[in-house]
C-alpha cells in the first residue's frame, strides 16, 4: 500500500506524526472529564406543581389536564405520564429522541407559562425541571444536631449552600429538610368579627401595600432623577402598620387584629442522620466537568466551614459520588492493567522484538481513541472504560497480524524493508476488511434508539475509535518500526515459544483438520447439532434488560396507607432505623420522612412531598456481588414483619428508570371500576411464585374531609362561594397574600392564617366567619359543614388517559422474563369491563423502547458487513464461508452465560455483537490466505490445509490476546460488565476450537471462483 511505503521510506516524518499523536492523546487523557456514568442530553422534562391540601380530583381537573393539553400542542411529544397525589401533580414529558433537548425544554417551559394564569391561585410552586443525568447529587452533606433549632440549622445550611455555589464546576447547591422561612400573620378571628372586617379585605390590604411601581424619570435642570415610590415592605413593622379600616376617630391597622412574626412553614419533611435530626446540603455538577476536581473544591469549602461550626452541630458526609466513581474506575483500570500484561504475555511467541512493536501499538492506539472521545464531547466513565477494555482485545489484532506476517518474511530471508513492505502488502486487504467489518458490526449499537441508546453510545464509540486508530498504526507505524528493529535475521523456526506453539499446531490441528476434511458432512452435522443445542439453552438462560448497579448504597422505601400523618410515618421510620442500626454491614443511613432522599443516582428521582412516605438511604461498608444481594434479601425479610406498612428495599439499577421489573398498566376512566380491576390483577400476580413487593396505588381508598356548602342558605345570606372556600383554607392551611423581599434579594411568603399549632387542625373552625354582600360577618358553620368522603389515593394518566400501574418485584433466583410471560398468560383469561384494556410497563416497555427501532440499523449493519466481504472476495461464496463462522461463536457465548448464571441482558447482547466482529476478522484471515495460495497455483485441498496451518498461529495469538484482555472483567462479578466479557470469552473459545475446522470444510464444499474468474 502507498501509505505503508510512504511511512517506511519517510522515517523522520512518520516519527514526528506519531509523536504529535502521542502528545495529543496524553493531553486528552489528562483533561478528559471523569464521571461514573455518561451524561447524554435526554429531550424532555418534568413539571412539578405543589398545592398543599388540594385533593386529587381537583388537581386532575384544574391542574393536570390544562397542563397536558398545553404540552400536547408541541411537536414530537413521545410520551406524557402524569401522577396526581395528595397536594402534588407531576407531569413527565418525553420527546422523541433526535430532537434538540435545549429547544424542547424551552418549548415546554413556554407552554407551562402560557397556561399558568388558568391554574388555581392557591398553587404554592411550579417547577419545570429538565432531564439531566448530572442533576445527581455529587455530594450530600448533613448538618447534624440533636438540640439546635431548625432556625439555626437553616442559617448554617444557607451559609454552606452559598459557599458551595462559589465552587467552580458546581451547577446548583441546595438545602433540604429545612422548613421554609415565612412571615406569619395569625389573625384574631373574634376581633375581625367584632369589627366586621372580612378576610378578603385583610388579604387585599396586605398584598396591595407591597407593590413596587416605578415612578418614572424626572429632569430638573441639568440633572435626571428616577422617582422611587413606596416600594416593597422593608420591615415587619411596616406590615403591622398596614391600614385595614378607618373611622372618624381611629384607624384599625393589621397589627391590631393579627400577630405578625417570623416563623416557618409546617414541618412536612423531617431528616435524620443515623437517627439524629439533620438537614441536608447537596451540590450538583455542571456537564463536562471532572468529578474529582469539583469534589476537591467542595470538600475544601466544607472543611473550612466545619471549623466555624458551633460545638453542638457537626458536619457529616452522607453521600460522595466520587467514591463510587473512584472505586468503579479504579477497578476497571486495575483490570485494564492486568489485561495489558496478559496481552503482552500472549505475543511473546513472536519474539521480543515483535512483542516490543505490539507493546508500542497498544498505548498509541488507546491514546488516539481517548483523544477522539474527548474531542467528540464524551467523558471517561465506566462505559467508555469497558469499551476500551473490549478494544484492548481487538486493537492488537491488526498489529499482531501485520508483525507476524513481516516476521515470517524475515524468517524466509527477506531484507528488513522488503519484508516490511511485502508482508504488509500481502495482509493489508485482509486487515482493512476485518476492521471495517468490525465497525459495521458495532453500527447497531451506535444507532440504538431511545434513552438506552443515548446512554450506552459512548461504549461502542470507544471501541470504534480505538480500533480505527489501531488500523492506522498497524498499516503505518508497525511496518516502519519492523523495518528498523527487526534487523537481525530471525531463526527460521522462531524462538522456543513459537517453536513449541507450532509443534502443538502441527501435532494436533493438522491431523484433526485432515480428519475433518475427509468427513466433511459429519463435521457440518456435528457443528449444526452443537448450535441447535446451544439455542435450546436460551429459555433456561432467560432474558433481562439491565442489572443492578453494584454500588454500596440502597434505598428503604416506607409507604403507609394514604391519609396517614407525618407523625405516624415518622414513628414507623424510627422502627426501620432501629433495625438498620444493628446491621454490621451498614456504615450509616440517612432518613427522610415525608419526602424522598435527594437524587443520588441518575435514574432514581427524589420523591416529592408525601405525608405517608419515608425513604432511607443506606450506605454499606462495601459492595460484594455475591454477599450483598443476600444480605439485602435478609433485610427485606426482617422488615416485612413490621405490620401496617409497605416496605421496599431497593438496589440501584442501571438503565432507564422503571417502576418495577413487572408492571401491568390498566387503562379505564371509571376510578371505581379501575380500583376493582387493579385488585383482581394484584391478586393474580401475587398468586404467582417468585413475585414480591406488590404495589397497587388504589388498593385502599383514601378518606378525606369534604367541605359541603349549603348553597341555598349561602345565596340567601349573600355569601359568595369563592369566599367560603377561601376562608376554609385560611382556617386550615392559610393563604399566601404576597412575598416579603429582603435587601439581599431573598424572598419569603407572607402567610395569613388562623391561630393554630405546628400543623393544620380544626381548632379555629368554629371562629371562622365569612363576609356577606352587606358586610355582615356570617359564621362559616351556618353556610358550610364538614363530612367524611372517599377519594382515590392517586390518579395516574398516560397520554391523557387514566390508568393504574400494578407492579411487582422479582424474588432472587427467579427470571423476570419467564414470570412476565406467566402473568401475560393469566391476564388473557381476565374479563375486563367495556372500554378497559391493559399493557405491560416495566422491563417489557423498557426493552421495547431500547430495541424497538434498531431494526433499520441491524439491516444496514448486516448489509454493510456483507458489502465489505463481497468487495474483498468478489464472490458470494467467499462471503458465505466467512459469515458461516458466526453460529460457532454463539455456541460458546450461550453456554458461558448458562454456566455462569447470567441472563441474556442488554450488555450480553453487546458481547454477541463484538463477538461477531472478532469472529469475522479471524475467518477473513483464513479465507483471504487460501485465495492467495490458489492464485499462486496451489491445488484446492492443499491450499485449504496449508492456509489453515499458517493462519492458525495469528488466529491463536489474537484470540489469546482478546481472552487475556477480557478475563479480568469476566471474573470480576460485575452485573454490568461481566456478562459482556463472559459472552466474548466463551464465544472465542468455541470459535477457536470449531471455526478452524468448519470454515476449511465449508471452503472445500463451496469453493469461491478461482482468481481467473474474480479478476484478483
Amino acid at each position: 500500500m502507498k501509505v505503508t511505503e510512504f511511512s517506511v521510506r519517510n522515517p523522520q516524518f512518520t516519527i514526528l506524526v506519531f509523536l504529535a499523536l502521542s502528545a495529543v492523546g496524553w493531553l486528552a487523557f489528562s483533561s478528559i472529564p471523569r464521571a461514573e456514568d455518561p451524561d447524554p442530553n435526554f429531550p424532555g422534562g418534568v413539571v412539578i406543581v405543589q398545592c398543599p391540601g388540594a385533593n386529587q380530583n381537583d388537581l386532575e381537573q384544574q391542574v393536570a389536564r390544562p397542563i397536558e393539553d398545553a404540552i400536547k400542542e408541541l411537536d414530537r411529544v413521545a410520551k406524557l405520564v402524569t401522577k396526581v397525589q395528595d397536594g402534588v401533580c407531576v407531569v413527565n414529558t418525553d420527546f422523541e429522541y433526535g430532537t434538540d433537548p435545549d429547544k424542547k425544554y424551552d418549548e415546554l417551559l413556554r407552554q407551562v407559562n402560557s397556561v399558568r394564569p388558568q391554574l388555581p391561585a392557591e398553587i404554592q410552586s411550579i417547577e419545570v425541571i429538565r432531564y439531566r443525568t448530572t442533576d445527581v447529587a455529587l455530594l450530600q452533606l448533613a448538618l447534624v444536631s440533636a438540640d439546635a433549632s431548625y432556625a439555626r440549622l437553616d442559617q448554617l445550611a444557607e451559609k454552606l449552600r452559598k459557599r458551595f455555589e462559589r465552587v467552580p464546576g458546581v451547577r446548583q447547591a441546595k438545602q433540604w429538610a429545612c422548613p421554609e422561612k415565612q412571615v406569619r400573620l395569625s389573625l384574631d378571628l373574634d376581633r375581625l368579627a367584632q369589627l366586621q372586617l372580612p378576610v378578603g379585605r385583610v388579604l387585599d390590604a396586605v398584598a396591595g401595600n407591597n407593590i413596587n411601581l416605578p415612578g418614572g424619570a424626572v429632569e430638573l435642570g441639568p440633572r435626571r432623577f428616577n422617582l422611587k415610590t413606596s416600594g416593597y415592605y422593608a420591615s415587619l413593622d411596616e406590615i403591622r402598620a398596614v391600614p385595614l379600616l378607618a373611622t372618624g376617630r381611629a384607624t384599625v391597622r393589621l397589627g391590631d387584629v393579627a400577630d405578625v412574626r417570623w416563623d416557618y412553614e409546617d414541618t412536612e419533611y423531617v431528616a435524620r442522620f443515623n437517627g439524629v435530626r439533620a438537614v441536608w446540603v447537596t451540590a450538583t455538577m455542571k456537564e463536562h466537568q471532572n468529578i474529582f476536581d469539583v469534589r476537591a473544591g467542595l470538600l475544601a469549602a466544607a472543611d473550612e466551614y466545619r471549623r466555624e461550626l458551633p460545638a453542638d452541630v457537626r458536619l457529616e458526609t452522607g453521600f460522595d459520588q466520587s467514591v463510587n466513581v473512584s472505586h468503579r474506575l479504579g477497578g476497571l483500570l486495575r483490570d485494564f492493567v492486568i489485561a495489558l500484561v496478559l496481552v503482552l504475555i500472549t505475543v511473546l511467541p513472536l519474539g521480543w522484538r515483535a512483542s516490543l512493536l505490539v507493546l508500542v501499538s497498544i498505548p498509541l492506539s488507546l491514546a488516539m481513541g481517548i483523544a477522539a472521545l474527548h474531542f467528540t464531547g464524551h467523558t471517561l466513565n465506566q462505559l467508555t472504560i469497558v469499551g476500551l477494555v473490549i478494544a484492548l482485545g481487538l486493537l492488537v489484532d491488526d498489529s499482531i497480524v501485520v508483525v507476524e506476517n513481516i516476521a515470517r518474511f524475515r524468517r524466509q530471508g527477506c531484507a528488513p524493508i522488503e519484508a516490511a513492505l511485502q508482508g504488509t502488502q500481502q495482509i493489508a486487504v485482509a486487515v482493512l476488511g476485518t476492521t471495517f467489518a468490525l465497525v459495521f458490526a458495532f453500527l447497531p449499537l451506535l444507532a440504538l434508539p431511545g434513552g438506552s441508546g443515548s446512554f450506552i453510545r459512548c461504549l461502542p464509540l470507544a471501541v470504534v475509535y480505538t480500533v480505527l486508530a489501531s488500523l492506522i498504526v498497524a498499516l503505518t507505524l508497525m511496518p516502519f518500526l519492523a523495518s528498523r528493529l527487526m534487523t537481525a535475521h530471525e531463526e527460521s523456526e522462531g524462538n522456543r515459544l513459537l517453536r513449541g506453539l507450532q509443534y502443538v499446531i502441527h501435532t494436533t490441528y493438522r491431523p484433526l483438520l485432515h480428519w475433518c476434511m475427509k468427513r466433511r458432512k459429519t463435521t457440518l452435522v456435528g457443528a449444526t447439532l452443537l448450535f441447535a443445542g446451544s439455542l435450546a439453552l436460551v429459555p433456561a438462560i432467560g432474558f433481562s434488560l439491565f442489572p443492578v448497579a453494584g454500588i454500596p448504597q440502597f434505598l428503604v422505601q416506607i409507604e403507609l396507607p394514604e391519609g396517614s400523618s407525618v407523625s405516624a410515618t415518622d414513628a414507623l421510620a424510627r422502627q426501620v432505623e432501629a433495625r438498620l442500626a444493628t446491621l454490621p454491614i451498614v456504615r450509616h443511613f440517612q432518613t427522610n420522612v415525608g419526602h424522598g432522599n435527594p437524587q443520588v443516582y441518575y435514574n432514581m428521582e427524589a420523591a416529592n412531598l408525601r405525608a405517608n412516605f419515608a425513604e432511607i438511604l443506606g450506605t454499606l461498608h462495601a459492595y460484594d456481588p455475591k454477599r450483598t444481594p443476600a444480605d439485602l434479601e435478609q433485610l427485606r425479610r426482617s422488615l416485612a414483619t413490621i405490620p401496617g406498612v409497605t416496605i421496599t428495599v431497593r438496589e440501584f439499577e442501571n438503565g432507564p428508570p422503571i417502576a418495577a421489573p413487572i408492571e401491568v398498566r390498566i387503562f379505564g376512566e371509571d376510578l371505581t371500576q379501575l380500583a376493582r380491576v387493579a385488585g383482581d390483577v394484584e391478586n393474580l400476580i401475587t398468586a404467582i411464585p417468585g413475585t414480591a413487593n406488590m404495589q397497587n396505588p388504589l388498593r385502599v381508598p383514601r378518606t378525606d374531609l369534604q367541605l359541603v356548602i349549603d348553597r341555598p342558605k349561602a345565596a340567601l345570606l349573600g355569601v359568595a362561594l369563592p369566599e367560603i372556600d377561601r376562608v376554609a383554607r385560611l382556617g386550615v392551611a392559610g393563604l399566601v397574600a404576597t412575598r416579603y423581599i429582603e435587601s439581599d434579594g431573598d424572598s419569603y411568603g407572607v402567610r395569613v392564617m388562623a391561630p393554630r399549632g405546628e400543623r393544620g387542625d380544626l381548632t379555629a373552625w368554629s371562629h371562622l366567619t365569612v363576609a356577606s354582600q352587606s358586610g355582615a360577618a356570617v359564621p362559616l358553620g351556618q353556610v358550610a359543614s364538614l363530612e367524611f368522603s372517599r377519594s382515590p389515593n392517586s390518579i395516574s394518566r398516560f397520554d391523557r388517559q387514566r390508568f393504574v400501574g400494578v407492579a411487582a418485584r422479582v424474588q432472587p433466583g427467579f427470571n423476570t422474563d419467564r414470570l412476565t410471560a406467566e402473568v401475560e398468560q393469566r391476564l388473557a383469561a381476565l374479563k375486563l369491563p367495556p372500554g378497559f384494556r391493559f399493557e405491560f410497563g416495566g422491563e417489557v416497555e423498557s426493552s421495547r423502547e431500547s430495541f424497538g427501532g434498531i431494526g433499520t440499523a441491524v439491516i444496514v449493519a448486516i448489509f454493510g458487513v456483507l458489502a465489505v466481504l463481497v468487495l474483498e472476495f468478489r464472490s458470494f461464496r467467499g462471503t458465505f464461508i466467512v459469515a458461516s463462522v458466526i453460529p460457532l461463536g454463539v455456541i460458546g457465548g450461550l453456554l458461558a452465560l448458562y454456566l455462569t448464571g447470567y441472563t441474556l441482558s442488554f450488555v450480553a447482547t453487546i458481547g454477541f455483537i463484538a463477538l461477531i466482529g472478532i469472529e469475522i476478522k479471524n475467518s477473513i484471515l483464513l479465507v483471504d490466505f487460501t485465495n492467495q495460495l490458489r492464485a499462486q497455483g496451489v491445488p484446492l485441498h492443499e491450499a485449504i490445509e496449508r492456509a489453515g496451518e499458517v493462519r492458525f498461529l495469528p488466529v491463536v495469538l489474537t484470540t489469546f490476546t482478546a481472552l487475556g484482555a477480557l478475563l479480568p472483567v469476566a471474573v470480576e462479578g460485575s452485573g454490568l460488565f461481566s456478562p459482556l466479557a463472559v459472552v466474548i470469552v466463551g464465544g472465542l473459545i468455541s470459535s477457536l476450537l470449531l471455526s478452524r475446522l468448519v470454515t476449511p470444510v465449508m471452503y472445500s464444499l463451496i469453493p469461491p471462483p478461482g482468481p481467473e474468474k474474480t479478476g484478483v
